[in-house]
């Protein structure tokens, strides 16, 4: 029941949000060059890898610049990305990932392969033990503010 929720409710919000997400391409076209959409390697339910799509908020090759951690007024951020960030349409994206199956409207967020460190092992194996999700409780209650 949860995937066919998943199904209709991230179709509805791409058809919604098609226009918007048109703005969006087209100022970070205008903004920097590169590409609009930015897919990073992630790791979903059951440890496996998905790229997860993005609008691009950072200059290109940032990770190599910087690794996957973002520091506030951080300068590989681009003009139109702090704004996309901050209103998180940055996010949009991830309906594909959606309607891929890759991850979920609602549950943990999904994390980069380097994040397994912070984790204790049972804690990373419990953590993928669900689809990953678009939002969840850390992101309702804590923002940008929360550690993983």
């Amino acid at each position: 029941m949860k995937r066919l929720f998943d199904i209709v409710l991230s179709s509805v919000l791409l058809l919604v949000f098609c226009p918007i997400m048109i703005g969006v391409a087209i100022a970070l076209r205008l903004d920097s060059p590169g590409p609009v959409v930015y897919q990073q390697t992630r790791v979903g339910r059951a440890l496996r890898p998905f790229g997860i799509y993005k609008f691009r908020s950072m200059v290109v090759n940032a990770e190599s610049i910087g690794g996957h951690s973002t520091e506030k007024d951080d300068a590989r951020v681009t003009k139109v990305g702090k704004f996309i960030r901050k209103t998180s349409l940055d996010e949009l994206p991830q309906l594909i990932n959606v309607l891929k199956a890759d991850m979920s409207l609602v549950g943990p967020r999904p994390d980069v392969p380097a994040q397994k460190a912070m984790y204790i092992h049972e804690d990373w194996i419990k953590r993928h033990s669900l689809r990953p999700g678009i939002t969840g409780l850390s992101q309702a209650t804590l923002r940008s503010s929360a550690t993983p």
